[in-house]
């Protein structure tokens, strides 16, 4: 028998979605929870383990460690902004059950490993980068200097070892794993995850791995699932959803929360002529460089939604991101899929290499053009590991290594000569109002509520957004206030 496994995505700040699936770990602007995919096919490869993901199910630390008195090994999914509150209850863990193994995975583990293992010395070993079949070589009884892609330090001398890096997870070794909807089903209530701009319950899943993209910003490619795409047989694909369907009749949309679902043009048309005959309502990232006859096959085939990386609308920003599209071909995408009657949720970032005041007034006039249902604007992060970081690094732009607030909100922490930080957030904040407050887009935000029997929702949501929109106002206030006051002690100290 292996050794009783937990895998855990661990409690955070109140609302805080962050490691195991989420790409832009903080806590939400409404509240908002992905599923936490990358944990469930070693945990479905453990006879005997248990997925807790604490945060969409309000698990306090106090139970996770009330849970654990009955495992051997624990396997915390980490994330940047929650290492501080993961490390230091790690500790207290080792202190109450001396005896369990304890494994971090994650971004900030695979990126500062040493980092990691000399500030947490409760952990008995991390795993670099894919860590599916690191973790349950370990539970099955393999020594850790056997095992590829970890780290952990030796015993006896007290020295870091790096084993050499695990090969990347194959095609034939995905088609193999369990499915991630199994592990849902046995072990999380998915009706306690909801997304804003999906349809409630819904339930998301990968169908590939990697992303073939060069994003400078991208934190998944750059730190754990690489760059090489690798992707599932169709049937494999379809024949989880027609399983997902009769385990979750209470279901309303499945999420394709691949990096780059659609980026092969005659794969994703194979996969739709056998996801059409299932009836299923469904959702998926997508590229600007979707052609229509893809888009034509995925809402034939029952896709209703797309979340689409814009990032910017202006196009020196595009380039220097390295997103590989541009303004007209976004524009041109945006109009296929309206025509179509695809839904489109917009994603735009404030804050990359390059911004200027000038290039977020044509963000802000770009997305009002495309004119997405929904949008989510957030503040550039530059997380370790990507060549954003780096760049910003090199260039002292990072002002302040926290990303987040005391509540795990999304706080600026990168400045450019001309650009305040304060500035950014004040257009964070005056992007949202912009948009939302527009007659056309406010009257379709209330009419889908109508139409899909939601306005309960559409008034939490509502509440909740304003709340932190006041929030956001008087941080910007403050900082403001503080940068005159010392302009002002300047002022007074060379008069």
């Amino acid at each position: 028998m292996p050794l009783k496994t937990l895998f855990l995505n661990p409690p955070s700040f109140e609302k805080f979605d962050g490691g195991a699936s989420s790409r832009w770990p903080a806590t939400r602007e409404i509240e908002s929870y992905w599923y936490p995919v990358w944990l469930t096919y070693p945990a479905g490869m453990l006879e005997g383990s248990r997925l807790v993901d604490a945060p969409p199910h309000h698990i306090k630390w106090q139970e996770v460690v009330e849970i654990l008195k009955d495992y051997e090994f624990l396997v915390l999914f980490t994330s940047t902004m929650g290492w501080d509150g993961d490390q230091k209850m790690a500790e207290v863990i080792k202190q109450t059950y001396s005896s369990i193994k304890i494994s971090f995975v994650g971004p900030p583990v695979t990126t500062s490993p040493d980092k990691a293992l000399n500030e947490c010395p409760a952990i008995d070993f991390i795993c670099r980068r894919e860590f599916d079949f690191s973790v349950v070589e370990y539970a099955n009884g393999k020594p850790l200097n056997e095992i590829l892609g970890v780290s952990y330090k030796d015993k006896a001398t007290g020295k870091i070892l790096h084993n050499p890096d695990r090969a990347q997870v194959t095609p034939e070794q995905l088609d193999e794993m369990p499915w991630a909807t199994e592990i849902y089903h046995r072990d999380l209530d998915v009706t306690k995850y909801n997304v804003p701009f999906l349809l409630h319950p819904y339930v998301a899943l990968y169908s590939t791995r990697g992303c073939p993209a060069q994003c400078t910003f991208c934190l998944w490619p750059q730190t754990l699932s690489g760059h090489a795409w690798r992707k599932r047989s169709t049937d494999d694909v379809a024949a989880e959803m027609k399983q997902a369907k009769e385990l979750f009749p209470h279901v309303k949309e499945f999420f394709f929360d691949d990096d780059t679902f659609n980026i092969q043009k005659a794969r994703t048309i194979e996969l739709c002529e056998k996801l059409k005959p299932l009836g299923l309502t469904w959702s998926c990232t997508s590229r600007v460089t979707t052609d229509y006859d893809t888009l034509k096959a995925m809402k034939e085939a029952g896709c209703r939604l797309l979340i689409v990386g814009y990032e910017s609308g202006d196009p020196q920003i595009l380039k220097n991101i390295k997103k590989g599209a541009t303004v007209q071909r976004a524009l041109d995408f945006t109009r296929d899929c309206h025509k179509l009657g695809l839904v489109i949720h917009g994603d735009f970032i404030l804050g990359l290499p390059g911004e200027t005041r000038e290039s977020i007034r044509n963000t802000i006039d770009f997305a009002k053009q495309l004119d997405c249902e929904t949008i989510q604007v957030s503040i550039a992060h530059a997380f370790p590991g990507t060549e954003f970081f780096d760049y910003a690094k090199d260039n002292g732009f990072i002002t302040n290594e926290a990303m987040n607030d005391d509540g795990g909100h999304q706080m600026a922490h990168i400045e450019y000569p001309g650009l305040p930080v304060e500035y950014v957030m004040e257009m964070v904040h005056k992007f949202y109002d912009e948009y939302y407050f527009r007659p056309k887009a406010a009257f379709r935000v209330v009419w889908q509520a109508i139409v899909n029997r939601d306005v309960p929702r559409l008034y939490t949501e509502a509440k909740s957004f304003m709340e932190l929109r006041s929030k956001r106002n008087k941080a910007v206030r403050a900082v403001k206030e503080a940068n005159a006051a010392k302009a002002q002690e300047s002022v007074s100290m060379n008069a």
